[in-house]
């Protein structure tokens, strides 16, 4: 029996505008770091938090999108984003920043991280998972 607990990391909210996106990026390197079972979920506006290309300057907020990127070295390989959420907002996976893993089983290859799955299975990813931390 396996006493590895599931930690799903759900972001709902936009990347800008509260501190939700960048408090739980920070909770799952944190958790990554102490090498728990990480999934990252995208719904709604979390969506946003993903988008290739952000541009914070009129915000005059930092960008901290590109940490993003760092995931795949913290071992977080499972990252779904609703395919739902992103047609309501007319965006397609060619919108989102480009994540990706190295497989260390297939001489490093360079693996992609993010998923598209439907509502249904992001329901099952869900109920699959043994903590959730909404954000």
């Amino acid at each position: 029996m396996s006493t590895t607990k599931k930690f799903m990391y759900v972001n709902r909210k936009a990347p800008y505008g509260t501190i939700y996106a960048w408090e739980a990026l920070e909770v799952v390197l944190i958790g990554a770091a102490f090498e728990q079972d990480v999934t990252l979920a995208f719904v709604d506006d979390g969506i946003y938090q993903l988008i290739g290309g952000q541009d914070t300057s009129g915000l005059e907020m930092k960008n901290f999108s590109p940490t993003y990127s760092a995931l795949g070295d913290y071992d977080v390989k499972k990252i779904y984003v609703e395919k739902e959420s992103l047609e309501e907002r007319g965006l397609s996976i060619d919108d989102l920043q480009h994540l990706t893993w190295e497989d260390e089983d297939e001489d490093y290859a360079e693996k992609d991280s993010i998923q598209v799955v439907t509502r249904a299975e992001m329901a099952d990813l869900f109920a699959d998972s043994d903590v959730m931390f909404n954000f």
